[in-house]
């Protein structure tokens, strides 16, 4: 398949689920789905799935769901994020479910990319109060998609030290997180962040490592500290005295 094939199908899956027709929709992306396909080309079916009118579309995203393939979570995050700007709370909280009912590493991280990663980045303060409650879900993907959420963020805004510093304290509470796939995904936003901000990450690290004597997991710090330079990663870690 190239781009002008995913437009083409689409055009014609969008077409189908705004008529209602959910099981020829599921006929024509089952295939779709079922093959290797590159995920810039689902982004591309998702997207136009996600013009279609709501309350059709969530049934559609639902089948999608029941396939459990690797690649609906992709048309559903694509999908999801055509919500953002009208409907920010209600792209959250689909994304959320999808991030459980995927229950799966990379269903997390594919949402995280396509949903609350995006909603930082066109409305930030907005997103960053909804995502709020998602720090003491009861569901590990979920928390780690708020990680690969802060990734994506420092990945495609350009540098902005107020708004850094705010995620920052936003993934303070999540420092003595001890569930691994949660602590790499909160890793992942970290060492992004530091790429962009290694003076923020490097004090912020000092301040909860050296200053409180938090507890922590080992592979989150070790992700936090990827592109820090040597000075600052023995000042994050205390090593300096």
């Amino acid at each position: 398949m190239h781009t002008a094939e995913a437009r083409r199908l689409g055009s014609k899956i969008s077409h189908e689920v705004s008529r209602g027709e959910i099981e020829s929709a599921m006929q024509i992306i089952g295939p779709i789905l079922r093959e290797r396909t590159p995920f810039r080309l689902l982004d591309i079916i998702g997207t136009a799935v996600g013009q279609s009118d709501i309350p059709k579309t969530d049934l559609f995203l639902d089948e999608i769901a029941s396939t459990d393939a690797e690649g609906g979570w992709v048309v559903i995050g694509s999908a999801l994020r055509q919500r953002i700007e009208d409907d920010l709370e209600g792209a959250l909280e689909r994304s959320l479910r999808y991030i459980m009912a995927a229950d799966v590493w990379y269903g997390s991280d594919i949402l995280g990319e396509r949903v609350p990663g995006p909603a930082l980045v066109d409305s930030f303060d907005r997103a960053l109060e909804g995502l709020k409650p998602w720090r003491r879900h009861t569901n590990h993907w979920v928390r780690r998609s708020l990680g690969v959420s802060v990734h994506y963020w420092a990945k495609r805004s350009s540098p902005d030290q107020i708004r850094a510093g705010k995620l920052l304290d936003f993934l303070e509470p999540m420092f003595e997180e001890w569930d691994l796939p949660a602590v790499k995904g909160i890793g992942w936003g970290l060492k992004t962040l530091g790429r962009h901000h290694p003076d923020m990450v490097s004090n912020w690290l000092r301040e909860q490592i050296v200053e409180r004597g938090r507890r922590y997991r080992a592979p989150m710090v070790r992700k936090a500290l990827t592109y820090l330079p040597t000075e600052m990663r023995i000042k994050a870690l205390g090593d300096d005295s």
